[in-house]
């Protein structure tokens, strides 16, 4: 083998070990944002959620300010959530404010799928909703309804003290299904009930990436069966 022939293969060599020394730093980079092993600034980590299409439902007039919002909340509080118009509703297009008292009582469900009718529309997804039906007495309540065609409890059982929290998880669980079904990768995850309610709608990445890099406390989203489980539903 040559001088020249000998000289060629070290370069390549030494070119292969750059590209895979890359790869690697890359992955372990990934990997420690995953896991939360890596602090992040408001600013990079408003650039990861970018990388996972956080913001692909923001329109773009308000995409701007949205992540102005999100960088902020994080270097300030910590604090997942972006930016919330007089109407309560949030211009990211993912989290919707959910006072569950509004919800439970009667006219409330169909309000709020009004408004969360725009994430489905944003994602070309259906949400028709119809056939609402309610059959009262003093003690017990029935409250049913239709979306594209498909028959949901929103709540079925003696009014108690956790009436409020059984519509709101009900409503929840009755997106993800409808989700699920059009094979959307998005789902719904509740923050907080009552009359301060909050959810956000992520795909699993996105959940992952939050649960490692936030707080894991009562102002960030749980996954159904842990928050059932907090609250004893």
């Amino acid at each position: 083998m040559g001088k020249m022939e000998s000289v060629t293969i070290l370069v390549i060599s030494l070119l292969f070990f750059v590209i895979n020394l890359r790869a690697q730093n890359k992955d372990n980079k990934q990997n420690d944002l995953l896991s939360g092993n890596s602090k992040l600034s408001g600013k990079e980590i408003v650039s990861e959620l970018s990388k996972y299409y956080f913001f692909n439902l923001t329109d773009k007039s308000n995409l701007k300010k949205t992540k102005a919002e999100f960088e902020n909340s994080y270097n300030e509080l910590s604090f997942f959530e972006g930016l919330m118009k007089e109407d309560l509703i949030f211009t990211d297009n993912r989290f919707y404010f959910i006072d569950s008292e509004t919800l439970f009582e009667g006219g409330g469900l169909t309000q709020y799928l009004e408004i969360v009718k725009i994430s489905f529309n944003k994602l070309n997804l259906k949400l028709v909703f119809s056939e609402e039906y309610n059959n009262q007495t003093e003690k017990h309540w029935k409250h049913t309804i239709r979306l594209n065609g498909r028959e949901y409890t929103a709540y079925d059982g003696n009014f108690s003290d956790n009436d409020w929290g059984i519509s709101y998880i009900n409503f929840i669980e009755m997106l993800n299904s409808e989700l699920k079904l059009q094979n959307s990768n998005e789902q719904f995850y509740p923050i907080s009930s009552g009359n301060d309610g909050r959810m956000v709608l992520l795909t699993e990445k996105q959940f992952e990436f939050v649960q490692a890099n936030y707080p894991n406390d009562n102002g960030h989203p749980k996954n159904i069966f842990d928050w059932k489980n907090s609250y004893d539903l």
